[in-house]
């Protein structure tokens, strides 16, 4: 057996068992004990584009919008948020931990060890280029102001390798017609962090795709496309393309997601050498009526950069979509977000077993 392929047979064996922990073989469900619904979202009704991440071991989840008096399609006003909760352990209640410096939701939020970092974002005005981290230190929350990023964005994709943020895409106006393919990074080892510009992705700019990274390597899958209707406002493109950037190497394109994936927790989790997309939302229903929507996929798509493959490898108790991915502990965490267009889950899911880390 050549070297290569006996190491193809090893992380296969490692992504089989991970798999079968994880509950991704077949259909799971909650009751089997492989993921967990922990205390729920502090809200009567739950938020969407919500930040969150690990800082001092705690879980801090802030901001977010909802439609707290009636469902978008009967009128009801979105309402953002600045009000961050904690949780300190997996067996807690959330509890309130403070305040960000403004409502606002629908930006990267990444766990570093100077904190969450919360890039970007809109609030029903405007999108922001601001970018800082929530930090925990002695049961009390901090705010650590970070470079802010060249141009306001919201709804963008962004992940970390190491002490290095990349980002890219997103809209730059709650208006916009057309989805920018902008790409940054910012090291935060630097003495001096600064934005760096990047090539920008290469086919149609995108918003909401997954993010992640991997031996050093920014991955960018799916996302939507924006053109204007015919009444002029923005309408969806639903895009498969998926894109890696190598430092020093640039862009190149990899495996097209077999289905199109909007808006799934991100950064995508690493378990065995492997990228894991939970979900998302593919587009199949974006003409139903409203209220009629019957939720997203619960489906779990698998990529193998070793391969450049894609597999469905089985089925989440669960879909929420614009919600971040959260690795604590060494688990995955799913903090509420959105179940229908419009419709907010205050449910809180974390995995049974492990994940690796980029």
């Amino acid at each position: 057996m050549s070297a290569r392929l006996h190491q193809v047979v090893l992380r296969a064996a490692h992504f089989a068992m991970a798999l079968a922990l994880f509950g991704f073989v077949g259909s799971a469900t909650a009751a089997d004990g492989r993921w967990k619904e922990l205390a729920p979202v502090p809200d009567r009704i739950g938020f969407a584009g919500s930040f969150a991440g690990v800082a001092s071991n705690a879980l801090l989840l802030a901001g977010g919008a909802n439609f707290p008096e009636a469902k978008p399609w009967e009128g009801g006003r979105k309402v953002w948020y600045d009000s961050v909760f904690v949780l300190e352990n997996p067996d807690s209640a959330w509890r309130p931990a403070g305040r960000m410096p403004r409502p606002i939701g629908y930006g990267i939020s990444l766990s570093h060890r100077l904190g969450v970092l919360c890039i970007g974002g809109s609030d029903a005005r405007r999108h922001y280029a601001s970018a800082f981290a929530m930090r925990w230190v002695n049961g009390r929350l901090g705010i650590q102001t970070l470079p802010e990023l060249p141009n306001p964005c919201a709804n963008l994709s962004g992940a970390l390798a190491g002490d290095t943020v990349f980002v890219a895409g997103g809209i730059a106006a709650p208006d916009s017609t057309h989805a920018l393919n902008t790409a940054y990074s910012l090291d935060l080892s630097a003495q001096a962090p600064a934005w760096k510009s990047l090539p920008p992705i290469p086919g149609p700019g995108r918003m909401l795709a997954v993010a992640g990274t991997l031996n050093g390597s920014f991955y960018v899958i799916g996302g939507a496309a924006l053109k204007p209707g015919p009444d002029g406002k923005p309408i969806r493109d639903w895009l498969r393309d998926a894109w890696r950037f190598a430092p020093g190497k640039g862009w190149e394109r990899f495996a097209d997601v077999p289905r199109p994936v909007v808006a799934a927790p991100s950064p995508a989790p690493v378990v065995g050498g492997k990228f894991l997309v939970f979900g998302g939302d593919d587009g199949s229903q974006a003409d139903q009526p409203p209220g009629t929507h019957n939720g997203f996929p619960r489906d779990v798509l698998a990529y193998d950069p070793m391969l450049d493959r894609w597999e469905r490898i089985g089925e989440m108790p669960f879909s929420l979509v614009t919600t971040p991915a959260v690795p604590w502990n060494g688990h995955v965490v799913i903090p509420g977000g959105e179940e229908k267009p419009g419709v907010r889950s205050t449910r809180v899911w974390r995995s049974q077993t492990q994940a690796g880390s980029p």
